[in-house]
């Protein structure tokens, strides 16, 4: 562990005891209930959102996830595949979607059971506050929650208000958006609409993507009611695939020869519709989320003719199937008055359900290439999650304790329909089960400093695109096992002088059967328990005020992950001591941003990385580490009931050639996603208040 880091956190921490006590942001993530950020035994962010956020576009949510210490974000420049997100090291190795996060949106899980996400439906513009959730605690969301990120939507308030906006952008991109927003003391309104087409820094990475979002609130007395409906559609959105080392360096922009012969891209549509329902009973709270929907994705992958002829259990290189995925998730939070504090007791249930009409084909007819061809596969997958939980928390003069105890049930069914010669019948079915027990311990002093110390255990099922063909003769392997995992967490919470905010957290994970790559070739990828790891990391966050109208914010991140025991993969060993992939060393955010008025914001940010290794050898080139710098202006103009907003941002100030992201353990060695060079953007904002003045 860098001493010098956690020197100077505590140091800072100390001249907390002059400080004045101020009451945090609430949170929800974690407890359950809302509460204190700054009383949580748990490492929590709140991000708060406004309608202009440092100039950013809103292509995806990797904008408003900057800076958060612990939280990997890494920028694909890919709107084929979801952005990259990890937390202190889960996820990191995801190949695509985002895996071992929880993602939540209203209350809504964005992942399937399986643990797979898909970040790309959030729509950003009706964002009011995310936050992100970090270390044991996470656990209390079930499998596959290494961590946990929230959003939440804003509820209609106020007079009626018409948006209008449009942002231009290097690379071809164009957004635009409308939106209407209102509310009362009896519930509110919002909708937003928004197009994005995007031709792509990278060649061969053009997309169209359209959303819808809608939210009706009603709040008579003590009850509370949230209509929510979200639409994504996404046409032939083209990708880039990786590069080598060698062709990154001769062209960042450019693309492998089968990219370009088989057109890879990919298709989505989504409608989701959902109902957040609370209702106070005398001193308690019944919360209740019942959502649905269906998502139908059609992708072209670049797999070979050649590979696909083969095999007769090879399952093609188009990826088509429709997804119906519902839930019900429900909860009863009961307080009580015990002595000189609170106790709250929390008990609920979640169930949750995919069920994907899933088919393959190749990619060929004839001569003919990146074009649907013969069926190569035809099943329905099926994967249930069953899970009641406990929560204990006691909350008493300083002094703050929760307890956790959640059974987790994920079922996993697979009924296969392509039944032809040389490729039997992969039907099975699997039910992992784990008990995951959590528990946490703060005391907050009177001079504002939080300290706390968490502990619990967690798992992490394999995901249904790890299960296909890892059992023996390329069937589904059933007899994957989940990885376990154990956490624990020391971290500490100030008010320094002058209204700063300081943050420091130290941990130590370790997991056992975690999943890894057994061998990979001719489009397959399959997976194996065999490797024991070891993280260990700390992260520190400040936020400073530099004089009334500067503001500084510093996040930090170390995290040491590594292999703590050796295997074997695709024939070769991996030895012990051996980094995960996608995991960097260090990595370091740092704003300035500066308000010469009420009306206007200048800033400038920083984002550092050290290098990350590509493969579970690390003996192929890593991806190097780099800086890049970003700057942007915002203004506003109010007169009567009309305002006008205008944006202008640039990243990359400096050109700067960069890895935006890597492809753990491709196995054509196209490792790299490069990112961007300079980019600008400029936006335009137009609102009128009905009834403003």
């Amino acid at each position: 562990m860098p001493r010098t880091a956690f020197t100077v956190a505590l140091l800072l921490a100390s001249s907390a005891a002059v400080a004045a006590v101020e009451v945090g942001p609430m949170v929800i993530s974690g407890s359950r209930f809302q509460a204190p950020v700054d009383t949580q035994p748990f490492s929590v962010e709140r991000i708060d959102l406004g309608d202009v956020r440092q100039g950013h576009p809103g292509i995806d949510l990797t904008e408003a996830l900057q800076g958060v210490p612990g939280l990997s974000v890494r920028q694909r420049h890919n709107l084929a595949q979801e952005p990259q997100l990890s937390i202190r090291g889960f996820g990191a190795r995801s190949a695509f979607g985002v895996r071992g996060v929880k993602l939540l949106s209203d209350g809504i899980p964005a992942s399937i059971p399986d643990g797979q996400g898909q970040a790309s439906s959030f729509d950003l513009d009706t964002l009011d506050h995310i936050e992100v959730l970090r270390g044991p605690f996470a656990s209390v969301y079930g499998s596959n929650s290494g961590g946990v990120i929230q959003l939440f939507s804003r509820d209609g308030t106020g007079d009626p208000r018409l948006l209008a906006g449009s942002t231009f952008g290097r690379w071809g991109t164009r957004r635009h958006r409308v939106g209407f927003e209102s509310g009362t003391d009896w519930g509110g309104f919002v909708f937003n609409q928004s197009s994005l087409d995007l031709v792509g820094f990278r060649h061969h990475s053009s997309a169209r993507v359209d959303k819808r979002f809608a939210k009706l609130t009603v709040t008579p007395a003590d009850r509370r009611l949230a209509l929510i409906y979200s639409d994504l559609q996404q046409d032939d959105t083209q990708d880039p695939q990786g590069l080598d080392w060698a062709a990154y360096r001769r062209d960042p922009r450019s693309n492998s020869a089968n990219t370009l012969l088989y057109d890879t891209r990919k298709s989505v549509d989504q409608q989701q519709v959902g109902i957040n329902y609370q209702q106070d009973l005398w001193a308690a709270q019944w919360q209740t989320t019942l959502y649905g929907g269906q998502r139908r994705v059609v992708q072209f992958l670049s797999i070979p003719r050649a590979v696909q002829q083969a095999s007769p259990t090879q399952a093609g290189g188009v990826v088509d199937f429709e997804r119906d995925y519902y839930g019900l998730n429900t909860r009863w939070i009961q307080p009580w008055l015990v002595g000189a504090g609170e106790l709250t007791l929390t008990g609920g249930i979640d169930y949750d359900v995919s069920v994907d009409d899933r088919q393959g084909y190749e990619n060929f007819v004839g001569d003919l290439l990146g074009v649907k061809g013969r069926l190569r596969r035809d099943e329905r997958d099926e994967i249930r999650s069953l899970a009641p939980y406990l929560q204990l928390a006691w909350r008493g003069e300083g002094l703050d304790v929760q307890l956790g105890l959640r059974h987790n049930e994920v079922a996993f069914e697979v009924d296969d329909h392509y039944l032809v010669a040389g490729n039997g019948d992969d039907s099975g079915r699997v039910t992992y089960r784990k008990l995951t027990p959590s528990v946490g311990a703060g005391f907050t002093f009177a001079s504002g400093l939080n300290l706390y110390a968490g502990w619990s255990k967690g798992f992490e099922t394999p995901t249904l695109g790890e299960l296909a063909y890892s059992g023996a003769d390329g069937r589904f392997g059933f007899d994957l096992r989940p990885a376990s995992s154990e956490q624990y967490e020391v971290g500490l919470r100030a008010t320094l002088p002058g209204h700063a905010r300081l943050q420091a957290a130290g941990f130590h994970i370790r997991t056992d059967n975690e999943l890894v790559v057994a061998s990979a070739s001719g489009g397959r990828t399959l997976y194996q328990n065999a490797a024991e790891t070891r993280r260990r990391g700390l992260e520190v966050g400040l936020e400073q005020p530099l004089g009334d109208r500067l503001q500084a914010r510093l996040a930090y991140t170390w995290l040491d992950a590594r292999y703590s025991e050796r295997f074997s993969s695709q024939g070769q060993v991996v030895a012990s001591g051996n980094r995960l992939p996608g995991t960097p060393e260090h990595s370091l955010f740092a704003a300035l941003a500066w308000q010469p008025g009420s009306d206007s914001e200048l800033g400038l940010e920083a984002i550092a990385r050290s290098a990350m290794e590509v493969h579970d050898l690390n003996r192929d080139r890593a991806a190097p580490g780099h800086a890049l710098f970003s700057g942007y202006a915002q203004f506003e103009q109010r007169r009567g009931a009309w305002s006008l907003r205008e944006t202008l941002r640039v990243d990359n100030l400096t050109g700067r050639k960069h890895i935006g992201s890597v492809i753990i353990g491709d196995g054509n060695a196209r490792y790299y996603e490069p990112g961007a060079g300079r980019t600008w953007y400029a936006g335009l904002t137009l609102e009128y208040r009905l009834g403003g003045n």
